[in-house]
């Protein structure tokens, strides 16, 4: 019985850190629409430099982003980005140095949008 145990709490205590970190890590970044539209499109590139990444929005179960909805952010590390919104109709808009937090929500509001066409 005692070797059982043993073994048991051996285990207990393998797992147990893994659970803990699991339970610690954060949400992730994710980007908060506060514009008055749908984000069709949604990329980001380090600020200043036009190097684009993927379109964000195919993150999202319905591949857009409604007005006060979130959006999981991946492959991004914190930083200042500059971002590239699109519409559905083919507005785009820019929002220029974003401080991006690692496990944060940062939003774009249309105060934020610069730059737009159409």
């Amino acid at each position: 019985m005692p070797r059982a145990l043993i073994a048991v709490g051996g285990v207990a205590l393998l797992i147990l850190p893994a659970t803990v970190l699991a339970q610690s890590k954060g949400k992730g970044i994710r980007l908060w629409n506060l514009t008055s539209a749908t984000i069709s499109s949604f990329e980001l590139s380090p600020a200043g430099k036009n190097e684009w990444g993927p379109n964000q929005t195919l993150n999202d179960k319905d591949k857009e982003v409604d007005h006060d909805e979130r959006l999981r952010i991946t492959g991004v590390e914190p930083g200042r980005y500059d971002a590239k919104v699109g519409y559905s109709g083919g507005k785009q808009c820019f929002a220029r140095d974003i401080e991006i937090k690692a496990d944060a929500v940062f939003s774009v509001s249309d105060k934020d949008l610069k730059d737009c066409n159409k």
